[in-house]
């Protein structure tokens, strides 16, 4: 089995900019779990959209070298620890692509924003999504469920979703209804036009990860 340990430097070391759209104009105290390198906190910060930048990392090398991109970084892993993180509140809550990775990413997201979260906060979250083609048709037609290096069926992967079950796992009593987004249907791309073509019928199955955006209520228990 596959361990973080094994996973060249390029697995951490992406900024994900296309959480762009979905960032608040200012996005305050930010808390990223599973931040790998740091690019993405980093790129926030060189942007001038943070005031504080905080990463929880896993894998230690990872971790090292995003300490030169956040303000702060904990070597941890944030299912069995959180005590680093204890008493403080973010505005902006980064899950992008480490849910799936985690045994109850349920209860993770329980505590992120139940004790993490600050009221009026948002919760972004991105997750490969199962039923993607390239993992069905191997399925139903060579019985194939073969696990890789990355991607859709990474050999880290202990969870596994779908656009409604993406959505329940950010259904939660302090959330506001989750949105939940898919990308690259824009014209003139493929997937655009045969999204059009067949009246985003099979929409589900040309998208290859939902980003799901919530925000904490202001009101009732914080």
């Amino acid at each position: 089995m596959q361990s973080y340990t094994d996973k060249s430097d390029d697995y951490f070391a992406h900024a994900r900019k296309e959480i762009a759209p979905w960032l608040p104009a200012q996005c305050g105290r930010v808390l990223e779990i599973g931040c790998g390198a740091g690019a993405t906190l980093g790129w926030l910060r060189q942007q001038r959209k943070a005031s504080l930048t905080v990463g929880v990392e896993i894998a230690e090398g990872a971790a090292r070298n995003a300490r030169a991109h956040a303000d702060e970084v904990h070597c941890l892993d944030f299912e069995r620890d959180e005590r680093a993180l204890a008493g403080e509140r973010f505005d902006l809550i980064l899950c992008l692509d480490v849910l799936e990775h985690m045994v109850n990413p349920w209860q993770v997201v329980d505590r992120l924003v139940s004790h993490h979260l600050a009221p009026g906060g948002t919760l972004l979250v991105s997750l490969p999504n199962v039923r993607h083609h390239s993992v069905l048709l191997p399925l139903l037609l060579r019985g194939r469920w073969d696990y890789q290096d990355a991607g859709l069926l990474d050999r880290t992967h202990l969870r596994f979703f779908t656009r409604s079950t993406a959505v329940e796992l950010l259904s939660h009593p302090v959330l506001q209804p989750a949105r939940c987004m898919a990308t690259g249907f824009d014209w003139p791309s493929l997937k655009g036009i045969l999204n059009t073509l067949t009246f985003g019928f099979f929409r589900e199955f040309f998208t290859y990860q939902y980003f799901l955006v919530a925000g904490k209520k202001t009101d009732g228990p914080v």
